[in-house]
């Protein structure tokens, strides 16, 4: 089955997009250069299409921030590097690639190593989306590339006030994700654009569906920010030596249980403590009742 976007629809995606955008009229667009990071999904694709849409000069950007574990069956740099370079083939633009491995694993994951070698559990996206999406590639871009703007497929709106401009939730409440760039600066929101913030998830996939691209059935990304789906505690493991202790009750600090590591546990986890139910007055140390911590 075939997918027509009939001529009042697109009229009315583009509205929404450039309401979006918020940018100069259509006919002035093309003196605008923006690059869009390409992470080889759906979002960006679409993105970058949306943006060809409106007049602008559109390149593409695959950035590349791991190179631990290359040649492992975790890594998906070079699957996500193929689908980027196949709709950037499709759309006729130009992709670019960098290396921000270094500044990555300075700026972002010694970060995330120490949260967890403290007893605290990071949101590594938040700190990645600062330091490496809206401020490397974000320089990088304007630097190197000549851009005046740059633009991702986050599910977020931006609004321009005149005196700032500020950072609202995405059209669609399942995918927003304006809580993982909180952080950004009036600045660094003033030079990203967020083309798909006025859509909703299955509409993008209709459109990569309609264009063919490669990734309009690409699942969504739900590992940590470039890093990747994998086993966490096995990775963990490999940054951060087990150190076992054991688990105490709180109510007379006898002990209930062991654990390997505060590092692999968080505030209010329940499941996989490895200790049970327990009843209320049992001799049984894995069986007492009562309020418990470790």
């Amino acid at each position: 089955m075939s997918l027509v976007f009939h001529a009042d629809s697109l009229k009315s995606l583009k509205l929404r997009v450039n309401t979006s955008v918020r940018e100069t009229p259509m006919s002035d667009n093309s003196q605008k250069k923006i690059i869009v990071g390409m992470s080889g999904g759906v979002d960006s694709s679409v993105s970058a299409y949306l943006l060809q849409q409106q007049g602008y000069q559109v390149e593409g950007l695959f950035m590349k921030n791991w190179e631990e574990d290359d040649d492992t069956e975790y890594c998906s740099a070079a699957t996500d590097l193929a689908d980027a370079q196949a709709v950037c083939d499709k759309l006729g633009i130009v992709l670019h690639t960098v290396n921000f491995a270094a500044e990555y694993w300075d700026n972002v994951f010694e970060h995330f190593l120490a949260e967890y070698r403290a007893g605290r559990t990071p949101n590594p996206d938040i700190l990645c989306n600062n330091e490496i999406k809206f401020k490397a590639f974000l320089e990088f871009a304007a630097e190197d590339l000549g851009a005046d703007y740059i633009a991702t497929g986050h599910y977020v709106r931006r609004h321009d006030s005149g005196c700032a401009t500020r950072l609202l939730r995405g059209k669609d409440r399942n995918k927003d994700q304006s809580y993982f760039l909180y952080t950004l600066s009036h600045q660094q929101i003033s030079q990203s654009l967020f083309p798909v913030g006025e859509l909703e998830k299955p509409e993008v996939r209709r459109i990569a569906e309609r264009l063919g691209l490669a990734t309009a059935q690409k699942k969504d990304s739900t590992g940590i920010c470039f890093i990747g789906e994998r086993k966490f505690r096995d990775f963990l493991a490999r940054y951060l030596p087990v150190q076992p202790g054991p688990i105490l009750s709180v109510d007379d600090g006898k002990p209930i249980g062991q654990h390997q590591g505060l590092m692999y546990h968080t505030l209010g986890q329940r499941k996989g403590l490895g200790i049970g139910g327990v009843k209320e007055g049992s001799e049984d140390p894995g069986m007492r009742g009562g309020s418990w911590y470790f």
